[in-house]
């Protein structure tokens, strides 16, 4: 049977208080596994064995398709190959970037010829590299008079080889950074082949993370902007559920309504 050509996968971040042992993964993989989720991101797993973690995965039915390694790892390519090896998976994931690494602009072209690099040593054991955004990469630098100036994550991605960085965009965090995700999907055509999906509402005058679609993201349009840019997997994330205060259920309601709008 030929592979699905867009996929509802789970990160596992959201899960995170239920994935501390290997006893509690498995319990974790058959809950997913309810819910629709045949796939999964790694992130924020016990201690484990790579080929271990990826036995327990899919056994229960979940296959790994990347994992988010911290960008100091990154300083040993060797290391984190064989880990990626050892998960079954050929995307690996740069989380986070600590905002005070790239004060200006001329620090964003730094990190993103750094970034390259490790995308092309990793490209040669047959790993793509990507790099997962929040909001403070919308930042502008250059700014003159209060007018122009140009995005971090603009920067990052005009300065960095298409061949060996893609974007892990993640549609929230570019919505809390101001900006349009599907102007940002547009953008980054080829270089996209996973994004993180979830959404925001309010909750007591304040902003809060809801399941995909209970938020207030056009939807619709994103969706379509992401698959004209070669979307494969929209990887449904939670940073938490003040809503269900249930994260099983919020995966739940994030699968169920991304199946209601053709995925």
């Amino acid at each position: 049977m030929a592979a699905k050509k867009h996929v509802i996968s789970a990160q596992l971040y959201t899960l995170r208080d239920y994935t501390y042992s290997a006893k509690e993964i498995v319990k974790t993989m058959r809950k997913i596994r309810r819910i629709g989720y045949t796939t999964a991101q790694i992130s924020a797993m016990a201690d484990l064995e790579p080929a271990e973690l990826r036995r327990l995965m899919t056994d229960e039915g979940v296959e790994p398709i990347s994992a988010h390694v911290s960008l100091p790892q990154f300083a040993d390519i060797p290391a984190v190959a064989a880990q990626c090896h050892g998960w079954g998976i050929k995307h690996v994931v740069i989380p986070h970037l600590p905002p005070d690494s790239v004060p200006t602009a001329a620090d964003w072209k730094k990190t993103a010829r750094k970034f390259s690099a490790y995308g092309k040593a990793l490209a040669k054991e047959g790993i793509i590299l990507l790099y997962h955004n929040h909001a403070f990469e919308f930042q502008k630098y250059g700014i003159r008079g209060g007018r122009g100036g140009q995005v971090g994550l603009d920067i990052l991605f005009e300065n960095s080889d298409p061949r060996y960085l893609q974007s892990e965009l993640d549609i929230g965090w570019v919505v809390r950074g101001g900006h349009n995700p599907v102007t940002w999907a547009k953008k980054l055509k080829g270089r996209l082949d996973q994004v993180h999906v979830k959404d925001w509402g309010m909750l007591d005058d304040e902003p809060v993370w809801r399941a995909v679609g209970e938020g207030g993201i056009e939807w619709p349009a994103v969706i379509r902007a992401c698959k004209a840019s070669g979307t494969r997997y929209f990887i449904v994330e939670q940073d938490n559920c003040p809503i269900t205060n249930n994260p099983f259920k919020s995966m739940q309601i994030s699968f169920e309504n991304l199946q209601a709008l053709g995925l």
